[in-house]
């Protein structure tokens, strides 16, 4: 397992623990993330993930809405809701290749969410770099 991926895992299970309570308490998570872990690296990249994107949810949620009325933010799986933003933010941030981005999102939901889950996330992701890069190109023609 690679040192990326623990740390997104790290990160939406910190998400998940923010989203089923609400509240920042990202020590008492930190705790029950290192719990029976050996090494704590990956989860402190993980938290510092989630922060960044628990701090933007509001803007994924708003962008993903966009593109799925039919199941709006709210009636989403909260590991997908959760996946969703972490990708959202990844492609905004572009420090990270988007293939890569959208693959270690469908990895994510293959590994802790419903069967069909992947699908819906890749769909998604895909949409949203679409629709990125689309921007950008727009913007470089001036158009």
């Amino acid at each position: 397992m690679n040192m990326q991926r623990d740390t997104r895992r790290a990160a939406l299970q910190a998400l998940y623990q923010l989203d089923s309570n609400g509240e920042d308490h990202l020590d008492m998570i930190r705790e029950s993330l290192v719990e029976g872990r050996e090494e704590s690296c990956s989860i402190d990249d993980g938290l510092e993930l989630a922060r960044q994107v628990w701090q933007r949810r509001e803007e994924a949620d708003a962008a993903v809405a966009l593109l799925t009325p039919e199941w709006p933010t709210h009636r989403q799986p909260m590991i997908d809701r959760n996946v969703l933003r972490i990708g959202w933010y990844e492609l905004q941030c572009g420090q990270t290749p988007p293939k890569v981005v959208i693959d270690e999102a469908i990895e994510l939901a293959r590994e802790f969410s419903t069967q069909q889950s992947p699908s819906f996330i890749n769909g998604v992701l895909d949409t949203l770099w679409q629709q990125q890069k689309d921007a950008v190109e727009t913007e470089g023609t001036g158009a």
